[in-house]
């Protein structure tokens, strides 16, 4: 494959000023990066890292533009003039390898919170956000005029800084979009009522900011357009504000956005369970009414996507963020006729959304280095060494990868007929697909290394120590662990699965069916959809107040909740299991010790499981230097077994 396969992804295009080499833009997203308030060396080497990756062109995350608006603790607060020094150095080495950066500027409005600032938040109106609940002051026509400084403040500070331009957060957190939509303004002076009146404070932005930057600067707004919520903001409104904002003539491209970061942000950073460019149809109105360049967004995983969505006429560019998240040289690999190399993302949104919501910074599942860009690179081995890796799951296709890269000869040996572990058995659960580019991204790596892989190989300690390794790494896994209440089932009782039996295709029997989810994450609800297909009657239940909890962190519950209501599955919540009986379990509300029991035919288990150290401890005995690593060591989710893997092999 060429960079001639995609027709207009890698043309040349005029933004205002700027003239961008491609069209894959890295739009702006939170990172976690800041420290005190203040750009870091992370912040420099991460957006550096993309633009030698080859984007046409970086928007950094927001800079607040105010100290009322504080909603996270790691927020650039631009408002400081303490910045200037990071500005500086984030511009500096993005501009190295010949890419523009614009800062991105924003008032998250009443989408805020006063845990950090103790100020009160400002809003258009007193409508309290439903996830901070917290109900904001509605700003004054002074305090709309002291915003509106703000802006100006730091959009000159960031030309200071060294920025291309900026642009003006108007979508999924911005008291610009409180303005604009009537589900958050309810004012009835001259910014409240009709769309002129609610887009009047973005028109002062636009003006203001202008001056502030001048005219070989770079200005763009970003606007929400649809924001799945009653009374918000719809697609006809988004294109009638978007005509508004080109009719100043100071605006230089439109970028896009679907939902509201703080009520359907799951449509904002949508999982693998939505399909890729979902959003296009907002920049495509938009740019059947404007003449400006218009960005679309939605979960562009290839450059082949990014570039149907330009022949199609969607967009002028197109918002690449976690593919390139993933893959820091996204661009660069597919420009140069190797887009098969490129590390796609799997839209789990375990590290980058996941982490975020958790207050970490920015990281990836399935690379290791995003987030630690500025950490210095292991210096090269001084001898190459034999390795053997047990194990071809993420943590010892990683571990391979890695060592391969620093010139260890590596062999893997894996049991399986076929590689990728849990993973790739998780990967066959419909809509969970997209999770099995984990192991073929890393395979795809591996190939491009002289390590060798082997499948359908018994490794045990005799076998591993024929090939004379001067170092071994286990990666065998985890196997399923039986619970407590389980160990000594009456006669009679329903018979006990793990999910990965079900994986496997071992057939279920009887109808009724209950999933007993202690993971509190895809095992159990995945299962409990595959099975419902399959005919049956199925329940979850689980100790926790959710039934798969942590499908909010990844924002995977709203679309579970609607697909399990449409299978008609069962969701008992603060529910545990204790025994096994005649015909079903015994069960306990963890709320109010109150007892009940369940008639089920089969009982499915999503439980802990046991680590399997394979062969490590006869290796050791044979006195050879032995790593165990991923859930061979202890089990935990894929991004740690990828984590040990890069760790070992950097170690070796």
């Amino acid at each position: 494959m060429s960079a001639r396969r995609y027709q207009l992804l890698f043309t040349p295009i005029a933004v205002g000023p700027l003239r961008l080499a491609n069209r894959v833009v890295f739009s702006a997203h939170l990172t976690n990066y800041a420290e005190d308030g203040l750009p870091s060396a992370q912040h420099a080497a991460y957006y550096a890292a993309r633009a030698r990756g080859g984007a046409g062109l970086i928007i950094t995350e927001e800079h607040s533009t105010h100290p009322t608006d504080w909603p996270y603790e790691k927020l650039i607060h631009g408002f400081n003039p303490k910045v200037l020094d990071g500005y500086r150095r984030i511009t500096e080495a993005v501009h190295a390898h010949g890419t523009p950066i614009l800062a991105q500027l924003n008032h998250n409005g009443g989408q805020s919170s006063s845990m950090y600032s103790r100020l009160p938040v400002w809003a258009p109106s007193a409508v309290a956000d439903p996830l901070f609940r917290e109900v904001p002051k509605p700003v004054d026509e002074r305090e709309i005029a002291e915003i509106v400084a703000g802006y100006a403040d730091v959009a000159a500070r960031c030309v200071d800084g060294g920025f291309d331009g900026v642009e003006l957060q108007c979508s999924h957190s911005s008291i610009v979009r409180q303005f604009l939509s009537r589900a958050t303004n309810t004012r009835t002076d001259r910014f409240g009522g009709t769309l002129a009146n609610r887009a009047r404070l973005l028109l002062e932005l636009v003006g203001v900011v202008r001056a502030a930057i001048g005219p070989d600067r770079a200005l763009g707004v970003r606007l929400c357009g649809d924001e799945l919520m009653e009374e918000g903001t719809t697609i006809d409104e988004a294109v009638e504000v978007a005509a508004m904002v080109e009719a100043t003539g100071a605006v230089d491209y439109l970028n896009t956005s679907i939902g509201v970061a703080t009520a359907t942000l799951f449509a904002i950073e949508a999982s693998m369970a939505v399909r890729p460019g979902y959003a296009l149809y907002i920049p495509s109105a938009i740019r059947r009414r404007v003449a400006l360049p218009v960005i679309g967004v939605g979960r562009f995983k290839d450059p082949l996507q990014a570039d149907r969505a330009l022949v199609e006429g969607h967009c002028d560019l197109v918002g690449v963020v976690r593919g390139q998240i993933a893959d820091a040289d996204f661009a660069r690999k597919a420009r140069s006729g190797h887009g098969e190399q490129i590390r796609l993302c799997l839209s789990c949104n375990q590290e980058c959304v996941g982490r975020m919501g958790l207050n970490r910074w920015l990281g990836c599942i399935e690379s290791p280095r995003t987030g630690r860009e500025s950490v210095p690179v292991v210096p090269a081995p001084r001898w190459r060494r034999r390795v053997v890796v047990v194990g071809a799951g993420p943590a010892g296709l990683q571990a391979a990868v890695t060592a391969a890269r620093r010139g260890h000869e590596v062999v893997v040996l894996e049991r399986a007929s076929v590689p990728g572990g849990q993973v790739a058995l998780a990967a066959r659960v419909p809509g969970r697909a997209e999770l099995g580019d984990l192991v073929r991204n890393l395979l795809a790596e591996l190939r491009e290394t002289d390590a060798a892989l082997e499948t359908g190989v018994h490794a045990d300690a005799e076998a591993v120590a024929s090939r004379t390794p001067d170092v071994v790494v286990v990666a065998t896994g985890s196997v399923p662990a039986t619970p407590w209440w389980a160990h000594d089932p009456p006669e009679g009782a329903p018979p006990l699965l793990d999910v990965t039996d079900v994986l496997r295709g071992e057939a279920v029997p009887g109808r009724r069916v209950l999933v007993v989810d202690a993971l509190g994450f895809h095992q159990a609800t995945s299962v409990a959809e595959l099975l419902a297909d399959r005919g049956h009657d199925v329940e979850i239940a689980s100790p926790a107040l959710v039934v798969g909890q942590d499908l909010a962190v990844t924002l995977d519950m709203e679309q579970f909740w609607v697909r399990a209501t449409a299978k008609g599955i069962v969701q008992t919540s603060s529910t545990m299991v204790t025994g096994l009986r005649v015909g079903g379990v015994a069960l306990q509300d963890v709320l109010t010790g109150a007892a009940g029991e369940r008639d089920v035919d089969a009982v499915v288990l999503a439980v802990p499981p046991e680590p399997d150290p394979g062969p490590a401890d006869a290796l050791r005995a044979r006195h050879l230097e032995v790593h165990v690593i991923g859930d061979a060591r202890a089990p935990r989710r894929a991004h740690a077994a990828v984590v040990d893997g890069d760790r070992v092999g950097c170690a070796l």
